[in-house]
């Protein structure tokens, strides 16, 4: 098979406000047989047409993938790929040659700038005096002007360094701060600093500020925990983007109340939604935003584009951006 004339499977979550970007799908795949289905669409029809297809773009159901046997080429629609990061998943992708890649070029800039605001807004205590504004309309310019640390000098580890690491990695250094990370597979050529991942309780007593972007897997799960919590330094603040179930968030909620992590963001809980009866709504200097850091006005169109950029390289044979196999 050539890829000319390729079968097109796709299941992104398009909404009904979303005809402009359906549109430069279908003129860009036009060559092609596009077949579209609903974003949950697990019918015998939806399956049906998948085992027809040499491509998917969406999020298909590692199940649905594996019984595929014609795909050569799945590109998520997401950032993330929890659900296929197994070994005897990627094994089996790897021995048909079936390419996997995501969406991180989609992704990387909402969430760095995401990261930023709440880096920044903090340290430049912006949710107290909302909350004195909410509140007791009171005017606490000493206080908030006394307890508002500059960025300059202070020591942020990153945990894990993909795409996302590494924009914001462009953004912070401009505010003089001592960026270092940790990841699986040290390349050599990152920006930074860089460690394996298996020194991490070396560096989280160095650090001012200790930022998880690390994707959910079976090594992963609570890689937060007590043992860590403790190893970082006093006066610590921990930001979460990357996924719920990487912190044990009982551990983070003592943690908080205890006074020895100084603040939390939470962009990604374990679950989604957090019960509204969940303890850390109400934990003390624990701010949580309901997984939007990587949304952004113009995301579908970004997604889009995303794919016919890779739909190109695939055509002429080149390599993929975002290639996770």
């Amino acid at each position: 098979m050539n890829a000319s004339n390729l079968t097109i499977w796709c299941n992104n979550d398009f909404a009904e406000t979303d005809e402009r970007e359906v549109n430069l799908l279908k003129e860009a795949t036009a060559e092609h047989q596009l077949m579209m289905f609903a974003e949950n669409d697990v019918s015998a029809a939806a399956l049906e047409a998948l085992q027809n297809a040499a491509v998917a773009f969406g999020y298909p159901t590692p199940e649905f993938a594996l019984e595929a046997k014609q795909l050569r080429w799945i590109q998520l629609n997401s950032a993330g790929y929890t659900t296929y990061d197994h070994d005897e998943i990627k094994n089996e992708l790897r021995a048909r040659g079936v390419r996997l890649t995501n969406s991180s070029a989609v992704y990387d800039e909402p969430c760095a700038q995401h990261l930023l605001a709440m880096i920044t807004g903090l340290a430049r205590q912006l949710p107290a005096a909302l909350e004195s504004q909410r509140t007791d309309k009171g005017w606490p310019m000493a206080s908030l002007r006394a307890t508002s640390p500059l960025l300059n000098g202070q020591t942020a580890l990153i945990l894990g360094f993909g795409a996302i690491a590494r924009r914001l990695v462009e953004l912070l250094t401009p505010l003089h701060l001592s960026l270092m990370a940790v990841r699986r597979n040290v390349n050599g050529d990152e920006p930074i600093t860089v460690a394996d991942i298996s020194r991490v309780e070396e560096l989280l007593p160095q650090a001012d500020h200790v930022i998880n972007i690390l994707p959910a897997n079976d090594q992963t799960k609570h890689f937060l925990n007590t043992e860590r919590f403790s190893a970082m330094k006093r006066g610590v603040i921990v930001y979460n983007i990357g996924r719920g179930a990487t912190v044990d968030q009982t551990a983070l909620e003592k943690e908080l109340r205890s006074g020895h992590i100084a603040a939390a963001y939470l962009d990604v809980t374990d679950p989604e939604p957090l019960p509204v009866d969940h303890p850390l709504w109400t934990t003390p200097n624990c701010y949580i935003t309901p997984h939007s850091g990587g949304g952004h006005s113009n995301e579908k169109e970004r997604q889009v584009n995303h794919f016919i950029d890779n739909l190109r390289r695939f055509e002429r044979g080149d390599e993929l951006i975002n290639r996770v196999l």
